[in-house]
């Protein structure tokens, strides 16, 4: 009779064993019939000419080194401020990814992006829990259906161990990975174009500082002059060959200049606290020497048009959650289709703590289980309408993007090529300017004209003099400008493989 119930067991292990080998076969059949539903990205096109219309500033073309004929082999690579060869500007550029905190939040954003790849991933996989409970209980007297067992007690001790999983049969969680992917993607991208505008807006910063130091030469040298004028007016107005007037006039365009040396410092202030911020650094204590503005810009390597679209950080982010939308609208059709949850139960149950790990006190139950909604009064589809109306969206915000980086360099090359050509005509202003200033100082000195002629061509000489220093850190910020729209060196291949 032993030799019986151990064979019955035996059989009914074989038969578990069975139905478990069966279910994982119907799994990995189905897992193996699974396919991704949804569109398959592709890139959107946009148009790009061959060559940027507006022309480079006559001074590219004299710089040694400078290819107009190859422009694919013209590119900016690596430290673009380095182009400026200056010391001060270099050191503060270095300073700004290990300090500045706006970059830190994009940094941490990226972060957040990439584990959200991981989190999507695990869904590929079973969910396992596992948890044990220990009971005591007493049934109710009061209970009708407990006839006979009034007030006794017992003990329930178990450990469930539960297992399921949803095989990706429609390429729901795949898609779901590849979107994460394609927009942590997007977030390094939007993380690279942080770090631009930071270090462009840095070096902005910087050179409006040593404009505002030319500018305070500038006056310096001018409160100078206006006072020799002032003495020479009262040496004559001593003499009995000027008036009153004129020495009055003399001090009142003295003191109105040295107000405005004075003025230059709020600016420069502000630009140098703007500095100390930009690299992580408080403003008390942070100082730039004085350095007047001298230098000139550099030619700034262009590439051609159709680059643009692989070298600008912000194209990439909006090309990126192009892509990570295209994910989103096969996400949404695959809701049309059933889903298939296979899942299994099992452990250890017992009323005594002495048998619950025994042989006898093991359970199991599996199965799958197939749902699928039959109706929804239309939400699924306005869901898949809603992820083709974003997908839509995101492709002329990708187009737009694009547009908006050719236009910025047009913008900047116009400006270069203007501001060299009026450059030119307003350092001979200047000259013209300081040479009427003088001859009207000899014709004061000789007693030919009042010192009203002179304030005037005082006046105007500073003024082109101011304009001068200015066109030179206008320039300076267009070169700037024009690195920024063409990437600063960035390319497509620095987004990482996540």
């Amino acid at each position: 009779m032993m030799a019986g119930r151990r064979a019955r067991l035996k059989e009914n292990e074989r038969r578990g064993m069975d139905k478990r080998a069966g279910l994982v076969a119907l799994a990995a059949g189905m897992l193996l019939a699974s396919c991704m539903v949804g569109p398959k990205y592709t890139k959107p096109p946009v148009a790009a000419a061959p060559a940027y219309s507006e022309q480079p500033p006559q001074s590219y073309a004299e710089t040694p080194g400078w290819k107009t004929a190859n422009p694919s082999d013209a590119v900016l690579r690596g430290k673009w401020w380095e182009m400026f060869e200056d010391t001060d500007l270099n050191a503060l550029e270095e300073q700004v990814a290990p300090a500045n905190q706006t970059l830190k939040v994009a940094e941490a954003n990226f972060r957040q992006a990439r584990a959200q790849i991981q989190y999507n991933r695990s869904n590929l996989y079973p969910t396992v829990s596992v948890g044990a409970q220990i009971n005591t209980n007493r049934i109710s007297g009061n209970n009708p259906s407990s006839v006979g067992l009034a007030g006794e007690q017992y003990g329930a001790f178990a450990l469930p161990i539960s297992v399921s999983w949803e095989p990706d049969l429609w390429g729901q969680v795949r898609r779901s990975i590849t979107s994460a992917r394609e927009l942590a993607q997007a977030s390094a991208a939007d993380l690279a174009n942080v770090r631009l505008e930071l270090e462009t807006e840095l070096a902005v910063d910087y050179f409006e500082t040593r404009s505002l130091d030319g500018q305070k030469r500038l006056f310096d040298d001018t409160v100078v002059a206006y006072q020799k004028a002032l003495r020479l007016t009262q040496n004559r107005y001593e003499g009995g060959i000027a008036s009153k007037v004129e020495v009055e006039q003399a001090a009142t365009q003295l003191q109105q200049t040295q107000a405005q040396d004075i003025e230059l410092g709020v600016a420069r202030a502000e630009f140098e606290h703007a500095v100390a911020v930009l690299v992580g650094r408080i403003p008390e204590g942070f100082h730039l020497v004085f350095e007047p503005l001298q230098q000139t810009p550099p030619a700034v390597p262009l590439g051609i048009p159709s680059q643009l679209l692989e070298r600008r950080p912000d194209i990439a982010a909006a090309e990126r959650r192009l892509a990570a939308a295209n994910e989103q609208i096969g996400i949404a059709k695959s809701a049309f289709f059933p889903n298939l949850v296979i899942s299994a139960t099992g452990g250890l149950q017992a009323g005594s703590i002495v048998n619950w790990f025994s042989w006898p006190s093991r359970y199991w139950a599996a199965g799958p289980q197939i749902a699928e909604t039959v109706f929804d009064a239309g939400r699924r589809r306005a869901a898949l309408e809603g992820t083709q109306a974003a997908y839509d969206a995101n492709v002329a915000t990708y187009r737009q993007t694009s547009l908006n980086a050719f236009q910025e360099v047009e913008d900047n090359l116009s400006t270069l090529r203007i501001l060299e050509e009026e450059s030119a005509k307003q350092r001979e202003a200047t000259e013209s300017a300081q040479a009427s200033l003088q001859l009207s100082l000899n014709r004061y000195k000789g007693g030919l004209v009042t010192y009203l002629e002179v304030t005037t061509a005082q006046t105007t000489a500073l003024t082109n003099a101011r304009t001068d220093v200015d066109l030179v850190r206008r320039r300076m910020d267009a070169s700037v400008q024009l690195i920024k729209a063409l990437g600063g060196g960035w390319n497509t291949s620095q987004l990482p493989s996540v």
